[in-house]
């Protein structure tokens, strides 16, 4: 035998086909191997196919019918080979089955810092053609100028395009998906984005958590605004969220607003928290475009003063007397909880007061209980 002779060659060689579509292929071994047609049998992806499918086309050559085909099980092609009667396999060939592509839809853009634009879009109403499909974002100046292709694909997700540089922002854009595939091209609508698109930033900076002097179940939360955007008139909101040590569960304080700092209330004294800060930027120049929430910054750990009452042991005896101003002041300390939480400056100054008096008396009481 030739080292240099096939096996057997099939035909039709790689095809590419809708779903739904019916197939013949045929398998023909070279006279050197002395095989005939039925020392032969064929599989699909490994699997072996039935021998009511095969049809002898000639001493060395058999055939096999594939009807109505389903989409390939992987983008790469089904494996349909042809074997001797021993398991050797003697050819191969790819069956590429699947649908053209759709038209690409939902293109949306934003920029990170003005610097830069990344879009993202969706594959169409049905999206899955079960071929390796390839997405090409493109733009160019509207109205004119040369067609540019984005480079930096999948940095936001499967359908989605970084463009980093070499933009004139403030010009209005002209962009467009193209899709392409073994059965065809789809493009999808042109879009223009805003000249001034939505915008992300970085996550605020230096993020401060502190005590609020011996306050046991409050910290005072600052961070810097985005420096990035320190030469573009804008606006900012920005959400908190914090969680105790041992615990996963997040919660956010969402009404920050544009100030950089707040005071966290209603927390346990003793415990080490977590706290992550992030911004909104909009307003860009005027604009009305709604901004997009910057990731969180890096979680910034601080913990509550310890309670002085919960490791003093029993109260000084105060009668009944005693007993009622607790449980007035434990009502007292529930409603200004619930209408101080967050960030209210005003119910936040009120707390602090009956915070500080509080302390102050569980002090008192604690040194008279211990005179002789």
């Amino acid at each position: 035998v030739s080292p240099a002779a096939d096996p057997a060659v099939i035909s039709p060689q790689d095809p590419t086909l809708l779903i739904g579509s019916s197939l013949v292929a045929t398998c023909t071994v070279s006279p050197d191997f002395h095989l005939k047609a039925e020392d032969l049998y064929w599989t699909l992806n490994g699997r072996r196919l039935p021998a009511a499918s095969y049809a002898a086309l000639g001493p060395t050559t058999l055939s096999v019918a594939l009807a109505r085909l389903n989409g390939s099980k992987q983008q790469s092609g089904d494996n349909l080979v042809c074997h001797s009667r021993d398991g050797g396999i003697l050819a191969g060939s790819c069956l590429y089955v699947g649908l053209p592509p759709e038209k690409p839809v939902n293109i949306t853009c934003w920029s990170k810092n003005m610097k830069d634009l990344t879009c993202k879009w969706a594959p169409g109403t049905e999206g899955e053609t079960f071929l390796h499909t390839n997405y090409t974002l493109k733009y160019k100046l509207r109205g004119y100028g040369r067609d540019n292709t984005c480079q930096e694909y999948h940095t936001a997700g499967p359908y989605s395009c970084h463009i980093p540089k070499d933009l004139a922002l403030f010009t209005p854009y002209e962009i467009w998906v193209e899709a392409s595939n073994r059965l065809g091209v789809a493009v999808s609508d042109v879009v223009i984005p805003c000249p001034v698109p939505a915008v992300t930033t970085d996550p605020p900076s230096d993020v401060h958590v502190s005590r609020v002097g011996d306050l046991e179940d409050q910290l005072s939360v600052r961070w810097s605004s985005p420096p990035a955007l320190k030469d573009f008139l804008f606006q900012a909101k920005y959400q908190i969220q914090y969680r105790v040590e041992d615990s996963s569960e997040w919660k956010v304080v969402d009404d920050v607003g544009n100030q950089t700092s707040c005071r966290l209330a209603g927390l346990r004294p003793g415990t080490v928290y977590f706290v992550q800060v992030r911004c909104n930027p909009f307003g860009i120049y005027g604009s009305k475009k709604a901004g997009i929430w910057s990731d969180w910054s890096n979680p910034t750990a601080a913990s509550t003063p310890r309670s002085e009452r919960a490791a003093g042991g029993c109260d000084p005896k105060g009668g009944e007397q005693n007993t009622t101003l607790r449980r007035e002041l434990k009502q007292f300390f529930g409603w200004v909880k619930k209408h101080a939480y967050g960030c209210s400056n005003l119910g936040i100054k009120l707390y602090d007061q009956w915070r500080v008096w509080l302390q102050k008396s569980h002090k008192t009481r604690n040194q008279v209980g211990k005179e002789p």
